[in-house]
C-alpha cells in the first residue's frame, strides 16, 4: 500500500495518512441541515469527500464512512413556521430529497447515516459529563460550553480571540452567557418548538454538540478523518474539537479535511446575489458526470468557479472518455478470434506498459493530497494512447485475438480509474428533477417512427433500444433507395432525442448521450 499525503489543516501541513486502525480508515463528513433542497456548493464538499473515500478505497483501506444529518435546527424550526408544517415533516421531506439529490449525483450513501433526533438520549449524557468536569455551565435552562476553561481552543482555526470581533445575533442569548465566545449545549425550550427531556428542563441540543456525540460514538475518540467545507472550520469544528476532547481527554480526530469554497460567475454564492442555484437546478440541464468532471478538475481545497461555461467546458472533457470508451467497446465487439500475429505483438506490448506507467503516475497524483485535477492529466493521456491504439487496430483487415485481450486491458483501466475518481457511478437517468440526462423516451422514438412513415406492431411494448435499432435499418433503407432526406431526418430526429449515431465500415453504430 502507497503512502498517502493528506493536508492537514490543524498543522496547516501535508503529513503522512496513517490510520488509527492499520488498513482501515474512520471517516466522518458533516451532513446537511435538512430543510431546503442542499445548492451546488454543498454538493461539491459531498462529492469532494465521496473522491476521497472512493480514492482510499481503491488503495486497499476498508473505509467506515459516517455522515450525520441534521434534523432539529433553528433554520428547520423557521421553515416550518413559514409553512405552517412541522419541524419534523420539514426534516423528512428535505432529509429524502437530500438521499435523492446524492444517489443522483452518484456519490455512495454513508455506511452510518446517524441522525440528531436519534442520539438526544447521548447527547444529554455527554453534556452532563462536561458539566460534571467543569467544563460547562447552566444559565436559565440552556447550557453553555465553557470556552476560557478548554486550554488550546481555536487550535484548527488559528484565531486569537481577543482580536476577534463577536457578531452579537440575538442579546438574550449574550446576557446568559459568562463569555460572548461560549456556546450553547442545550437550549432550552420555547413554546412551538420541538423538545425533549433533559435534567437542565425540556429543550434541544445544539447544533455543535451533534456532530461530537454522533462522531464518537460510531468511531470513537482519534478516528482517522474529519472532513467538512471551508466554512465549517470556525466555529463549528473549532467548538466540536472543546467539546469532544474535553470530554474524552484524548485527541479527538487524527487529520482535518476542508474543501474549497465555490463561486457562481466569479461571484460568491449568496441569498443577498440571489445567485444560489440548487443541485437539482443543475441536474436538470448537465448530467452528473459532468457536474463531477468539473469539480474533480479543481484541486478539493481550491476555490471552484461554476458557470455554464465552465460546465461545457467539463461536458466536452467528459465526452472524450466517454467516446474511447464506446471505441473500445464497438472495436471489441468487432474482434472475434482470427489470427494472432495479424497486429504485431510490440504494439501490443507497448500499450499495455504505457498503462502500467500510468497507473503508478494517477496513483502518485492522488496520493498527493487527492489531486484529482493531475489524475485527469493522466486519464487524458491514457485515453490519447489508447485511441491511437485503437486507430491502428481498426485499420487491419484481419481481427486479432491478442488485440482484443489488450483493448480489454484498456477497457479495464479506464474503468477502473473512473471509478476511484467516481465517474460513471451515477445512474442512468442521473437527475432530480425533469430534464435530467437519460436514454430517449419510448414516446419521442414512437413519434419519429410514425413521422418517418415506418410500421411497427406493438411499439409500446418495445424497449428505447430496439425503436432506435428499427429506425437506423429505416435509415439504411432510405439511404440505399438514395431517399436522403429521410435518411437525414431520421437522423437528425435521433440527435434531437439523445442518440448519437455514426457510420462506420459496414454500417453503423449509435449510442445514448445527453
Amino acid at each position: 500500500m502507497m503512502s498517502i499525503r493528506v493536508y492537514n489543516t490543524m498543522s496547516r501541513a501535508k503529513e503522512d495518512l496513517v490510520p488509527r486502525d492499520e488498513g482501515r480508515i474512520s471517516m466522518y463528513v458533516c451532513g446537511p441541515t435538512v430543510y431546503n433542497y442542499i445548492h451546488i456548493g454543498n454538493a461539491r464538499t459531498f462529492l469532494n469527500f465521496d473522491m476521497v473515500r472512493r480514492y482510499l478505497e481503491f488503495s486497499g483501506y476498508d473505509v467506515t464512512f459516517v455522515q450525520n444529518i441534521t434534523d432539529v435546527d433553528d433554520k428547520i424550526i423557521i421553515r416550518a413556521n413559514e409553512e405552517g408544517s412541522t419541524a419534523e415533516e420539514v426534516a423528512t421531506r428535505y432529509r429524502e430529497a437530500f438521499e435523492e439529490d446524492m444517489a443522483s449525483l452518484g456519490v455512495k450513501p454513508p455506511d452510518i447515516a446517524p441522525r440528531a433526533t436519534e442520539h438526544i438520549a447521548e447527547m444529554v449524557e455527554v453534556i452532563q459529563e462536561l458539566l460534571e468536569k467543569g467544563y460547562a455551565y447552566v444559565s436559565y435552562g440552556d447550557v453553555y460550553f465553557d470556552v476560557s476553561s478548554f486550554e488550546g481552543y481555536a487550535k484548527l482555526s488559528g484565531r486569537e480571540l481577543d482580536e476577534q470581533q463577536v457578531t452579537v445575533q440575538f442579546s438574550a442569548e449574550v446576557d446568559r452567557k459568562d463569555d460572548p465566545w461560549d456556546f450553547a449545549l442545550w437550549k432550552e425550550a420555547k413554546p412551538g418548538e420541538p423538545s425533549w427531556d433533559s435534567p437542565w428542563g425540556p429543550g434541544r441540543p445544539g447544533w455543535h454538540i451533534e456532530c461530537s456525540t454522533m462522531s464518537m460514538k460510531y468511531l470513537g475518540p482519534g478516528f482517522d478523518v474529519h472532513g467538512g467545507g471551508l466554512d465549517l472550520v470556525f466555529p463549528h469544528h473549532e467548538n466540536e474539537i472543546a467539546q469532544a476532547e474535553a470530554h474524552s481527554e484524548s485527541r479527538f480526530v487524527r487529520y482535518w479535511m476542508h474543501s474549497g469554497m465555490l463561486n457562481i460567475d466569479q461571484e460568491k454564492m449568496s441569498k443577498s446575489l440571489g445567485n444560489i442555484k440548487t443541485l437539482r437546478e443543475v441536474l436538470a440541464d448537465f448530467d452528473a458526470d459532468t457536474i463531477r468532471m468539473l469539480m474533480l478538475g479543481t484541486h478539493y481545497r481550491s476555490p471552484l468557479s461554476f458557470s455554464d461555461d465552465s460546465l461545457s467546458e467539463a461536458h466536452a472533457s467528459l465526452e472524450r472518455v466517454r467516446n474511447c470508451l464506446f471505441n473500445l467497446d464497438d472495436l471489441a465487439g468487432r474482434l472475434c478470434g482470427g489470427d494472432d500475429d495479424a497486429v504485431p505483438g510490440k504494439r501490443d506490448d507497448a500499450l499495455v506498459q504505457f498503462l502500467k506507467e500510468a497507473d503508478l503516475e494517477f496513483r502518485e497524483s492522488m496520493d498527493d493530497d487527492f489531486n484529482s485535477a493531475a489524475a485527469l492529466g493522466v486519464l487524458f493521456g491514457a485515453v490519447r494512447e489508447i485511441n491511437t491504439y485503437v486507430d491502428r487496430v481498426a485499420a487491419t483487415e484481419v481481427p486479432s485475438a491478442a488485440a482484443a485481450d489488450v483493448l480489454a486491458t484498456a477497457r479495464r483501466f479506464l474503468e477502473e480509474h473512473c471509478g476511484a475518481l467516481g465517474l460513471f457511478q451515477a445512474p442512468a437517468s442521473s437527475g432530480a428533477a425533469e430534464g435530467a440526462a437519460g436514454a430517449p423516451d419510448v414516446g419521442g422514438l414512437v413519434d419519429l417512427l410514425e413521422r418517418s412513415g415506418v410500421e411497427v406492431t406493438a411499439p409500446g411494448e418495445k424497449t428505447a433500444d430496439e425503436l432506435v435499432e428499427l429506425l437506423l435499418e429505416a435509415r439504411q433503407a432510405a439511404r440505399a433507395a438514395k431517399d436522403f432526406a429521410l435518411a437525414d431526418g431520421i437522423r437528425d430526429g435521433l440527435a434531437d432525442l439523445g442518440v448519437k449515431v455514426e457510420d462506420v465500415k459496414g454500417g453503423f453504430r449509435w449510442r445514448f448521450e445527453r
